[in-house]
């Protein structure tokens, strides 16, 4: 009798172990569908965001930024500047893209107290930046060079010049693991004859970006700027700070979110103090 006991406690020991075994197993593969599809969704936005990162991508998108530079002008009033940057990539051969990015600023500028000058609203002058990039490889630089190009056409004299100006633009720029860091250069002069002032403008754009995961990002891209018409105290604008952001999507849109702050530690006499910039991105990524 307790042979047979011990034989059916056996059994139903063995049932139970089958039965843990199997619900064990069920409970991996339900965690397991859960779990990869997410990482796979994470990598795709870590992906995307390290293509908004880089500036000669093959990514359509039209990013909106905002800059808010506070304590700006004799007054020490907000200048507000919404740059509007579409950038279209053209494949030219199965090697070279052409990068082509227009910046397009809407600036509210403010009046300056006691004069009849008062805040003027509307457009500013319009730049074209073209970048010849060859198709990146695993491991390589990845790089772009072209013209850039200032178009004055702003809507009133105090938002633009009177002038056409020109010249070379460079990035260059690492990809590898989970950070994007490089720089974009251009330097432009006026190309017209003009009884106004002179143009000689560069820019220096370092840029560092680190992927943590599922879109989110920091980056620091701090833009210095020489005006080399200005006078010795004046020519020179070097801001520090950065910010954070995400790649997401909203619905089917994906979308890059950012904000950041930056100090202006030099800068001309009405110069600003700071910068609060935010971003927001709408990209149109190829479906392959």
């Amino acid at each position: 009798m307790s042979g047979t006991l011990r034989n059916r406690s056996q059994e139903m020991a063995a049932i139970k172990f089958k039965n843990i075994r199997f619900d064990n197993l069920y409970l991996l593969l339900a965690v397991s569908a859960l779990i990869l599809p997410g990482h796979a969704a994470a990598d795709a936005a870590t992906e995307l965001a390290k293509k908004t990162q880089n500036p000669v991508s093959d990514l359509i998108s039209v990013p909106f930024e905002n800059n808010a530079n506070f304590n700006a002008g004799p007054d020490d009033k907000v200048l507000n500047v919404l740059n509007i940057k579409p950038v279209v990539p053209i494949k030219l051969t199965d090697e070279w893209n052409l990068i082509n990015r227009a910046i397009i600023p809407v600036i509210s500028q403010p009046g300056v107290d006691g004069t009849p000058v008062g805040r003027k609203n509307g457009v500013g002058d319009i730049t074209y930046q073209g970048f010849f990039s060859p198709n990146p490889k695993p491991g390589g630089l990845v790089w772009g060079i072209g013209p850039q190009i200032q178009i004055p056409i702003h809507t009133n004299s105090r938002l633009g010049n009177q002038r056409w100006a020109a010249g070379p633009n460079v990035v260059v720029l690492d990809m590898e693991g989970k950070t994007v860091k490089g720089f974009l250069l251009s330097q432009v002069w006026d190309v017209t004859n003009s009884k106004d002032e002179d143009i000689s403008f560069m820019t220096f754009q370092p840029f560092y970006n680190y992927n943590f995961g599922k879109g989110w990002y920091a980056v620091a891209n701090p833009v210095i700027t020489a005006d080399w018409e200005a006078n010795g105290s004046d020519q020179w604008t070097v801001p520090i700070g950065g910010g954070v952001g995400r790649v997401m999507h909203w619905g089917k849109q994906a979308v890059n979110l950012r904000l950041a702050a930056f100090g202006n530690i030099v800068r001309p006499t009405d110069g600003s103090d700071y910068n609060i910039q935010l971003t927001m991105q709408f990209m149109f990524p190829n479906e392959k």
